[in-house]
């Protein structure tokens, strides 16, 4: 039997088509620089398979993904950046899609695959991840000025892949958060007696128990993480301050719901199965000798924040609200998580975009932590001259 010449052709076609419909394709490409690792991520389709090697001279990261297709071009991507220098792509195998990342020194590669969820699709993580060059007399000298005086970590909520809530005009809660997180730490610095320590320094993604240990590694007197809140009724308004709720304790179920929806910012922006575990031994340490006096030294920080936080504009609610935020996790630290508005309401939004209205909130958070401070009998500004008890931060440091 004859075949004609136009049903072979619609049969190539449709092979071809189905060829194709196979590849995964690699839709986007984003760059994030953290002080201690570069994150490149792939935007998919759906899942991929791939292997990432390192190459030596000179040092270079492989990808290779089976069977994908590049819908984006590496191009786009700003570069150099500290740690790559370029990115290359070609196809070893016909069904092999290989990147070459040429990185500026010898790096750790750590990649993993992120299901789809907040909007977002199936993501390929590759972390390139630094080696320590901070020499130990730096670490000694750290070590000293901490104990001359009181240092507040700063901590700006997201960052990188995860944007936070955004607003009804496009503003992401992690540009307006390290916005006020500078502006704050900048005023910490030119307060005698006081540092800051800013978490997140940058537009990338620090998971939230990486948050905390941070914190502890500075010997952080005191903690505030700062947030912007969003819901869906735009004409709700207001700051609100949160601490760590107490196992065991009855939760407030929109607390509790707002700390799921922070808790849950791992997931969007990337955290690897084996990157982030608790140590138990510290935490069962702090449990059972600090846990009591650590929440009351919390509530009397947040009781401030809110005091001065009424100066700088409205209050969602005029109480502290406990819930199991993770980032609060450090028990030693007196900490409290800081709603600084509601994003979502337009007017607000483009409040929390003022430069202006930023370093009002910003110095309310610096009275509040200072009055917390005196109140401790911590802080004696007269003499410029800061009381410390280093029993918890020596236990930790040790």
């Amino acid at each position: 039997m004859r075949v004609s010449s136009g049903i072979i052709l619609l049969l190539m076609l449709l092979l071809g088509h189905q060829a194709w419909a196979g590849d995964v394709s690699i839709r986007d490409f984003r760059l994030w620089t953290a002080p201690d690792h570069t994150r490149l991520v792939l935007d998919l389709d759906r899942a991929v398979d791939y292997q990432v090697f390192r190459l030596h001279n000179p040092e270079r990261v492989v990808v290779d993904l089976r069977h994908a297709v590049l819908k984006a071009e590496p191009a786009k991507l700003k570069l150099p950046d500290p740690v790559v220098q370029a990115i290359r792509h070609g196809r070893p195998e016909k069904s092999m899609l290989r990147l070459v990342i040429d990185v500026r020194e010898k790096v750790r590669p750590r990649s993993f695959l992120l299901k789809p969820m907040a909007g977002k699709p199936h993501r390929l993580v590759i972390d390139l991840m630094r080696e320590q060059q901070r020499p130990k007399a730096a670490l000694t000298a750290a070590g000293s000025r901490h104990a001359k005086a009181l240092v507040i970590a700063v901590d700006a909520g997201h960052g990188g892949e995860d944007p936070g809530a955004i607003g009804p005009h496009g503003v992401k809660e992690k540009t307006v958060t390290l916005a006020v997180a500078k502006k704050l730490a900048a005023l910490i610095d030119s307060t005698p007696g006081m540092r800051a320590v800013l978490i997140r320094k940058g537009d990338y993604f620090v998971p939230l128990k990486k948050r905390v240990r941070l914190a502890r590694q500075a010997h952080a007197d005191l903690m505030i993480s700062i947030h912007a809140d969003a819901v869906r009724t735009r004409s709700v308004k207001g700051a609100s301050v949160y601490t760590l709720s107490e196992r065991g304790a009855t939760p407030d179920k929109a607390a509790e719901a707002l700390a799921a929806k922070e808790n849950a910012a791992d997931e969007v922006g990337g955290v690897s199965i084996d990157e982030e575990v608790d140590d138990p031994m510290v935490s069962r340490i702090l449990g059972d000798m600090f846990r009591r006096d650590a929440l009351n030294s919390s509530q009397i920080l947040a009781e401030k924040l809110l005091a001065q936080l009424r100066k700088a504009g409205p209050l969602k609610y005029r109480t502290p609200k406990r819930a199991r935020f993770v980032v609060l996790g450090a028990l030693e630290i007196p900490s409290a998580l800081v709603e600084l508005d509601y994003i979502s309401n337009p007017s607000r939004e483009r409040k929390l975009t003022d430069g202006r209205h930023q370093l009002r909130l910003a110095q309310a958070l610096l009275e509040a932590s200072k009055q917390f401070f005196r109140q401790m009998g911590r802080l004696d500004e007269r003499a410029g001259k800061t009381a410390r008890n280093d029993r918890v931060s020596g236990m930790i440091g040790s």
